[in-house]
């Protein structure tokens, strides 16, 4: 479980978040929701301890993120920001192999490698594995450096729009493989996502965040709904039955 406890983070003259008290179950998938600016991003990094907290307590698996060797805690928590720029020429594998830095210390095993392989061919990238990262497509590339946090083998992997500047196809191709990593490989996953629709298909939870603290918190029932939804997002919002649950409408 990831568990918030009056968590509070300010920094710069527009981004606060908190007070936020938030647990999150263990397994499947949570989505992080809200408009652009709500602090989604800023809540994440604070769990993955990318950010610090100005006050209160994140814990994950019971360990305290603050006070958990790095080490210890690269081997439990995972993340993904969105930032992504690579300066090195690197290929996909040598990419994926930087998962395994809190297990080999840069010294590559054998289990290392049989790990690399795993991520790689999880992600449907070993046909590409010896590619370079600036030779791919935008979908290629986002789906290496998924793989190279997959590769990091922690139970809680944490995303920060990992669907950002990819199209239709390849956005539903990437929650497909999100989905079987919480289901086959036993993962817990939470991904901050801008379509609330594809929250809805394929997380077990939807987090709503608005002016840095969460206003809602349940199955994507609960939250698509045109009330929740309009008071969420400050614009109208018509929920309409769908095939595999409601479906937002923007108008």
């Amino acid at each position: 479980m990831i568990e918030l406890k009056g968590v509070r983070k300010t920094y710069g003259q527009e981004v606060s978040i908190g007070p936020v008290d938030l647990q999150i179950p263990a397994g499947g998938v949570t989505a992080l929701v809200g408009p652009n600016g709500a602090g989604k991003s800023t809540l994440l990094t604070v769990v993955g301890r990318l950010l610090g907290a100005d006050a209160g307590t994140v814990e994950v698996a019971g360990y305290d993120v603050a006070r958990t060797p790095s080490r210890d805690l690269a081997r439990i928590v995972s993340i993904l920001r969105q930032e992504n720029h690579f300066v090195t020429r690197l290929t996909v594998r040598q990419l994926v192999a930087f998962g395994r830095f809190p297990h080999s210390r840069g010294r590559l095993t054998t289990a290392d490698e049989e790990a690399v392989s795993r991520a790689v061919d999880f992600l449907d990238l070993t046909g590409l594995q010896d590619r370079y990262l600036d030779q791919l497509s935008g979908g290629q590339r986002q789906r290496a450096h998924v793989a190279m946090v997959l590769c990091q083998e922690t139970e809680y992997v944490l995303l920060d729009e990992p669907l950002n500047n990819l199209d239709v196809k390849h956005s539903v191709q990437m929650m497909q493989h999100l989905r079987r990593a919480a289901d086959e490989l036993g993962r817990t996953v939470v991904v901050v996502l801008h379509d609330i629709n594809f929250a809805g298909h394929y997380a077990d939870r939807i987090c709503a965040v608005k002016d840095g603290r969460v206003v809602e918190f349940g199955p994507p029932e609960q939250i698509l709904t045109g009330e929740v939804l309009s008071r969420v997002f400050d614009t109208p919002v018509t929920c309409l039955p769908g095939p595999r649950g409601p479906i937002a409408v923007y108008y």
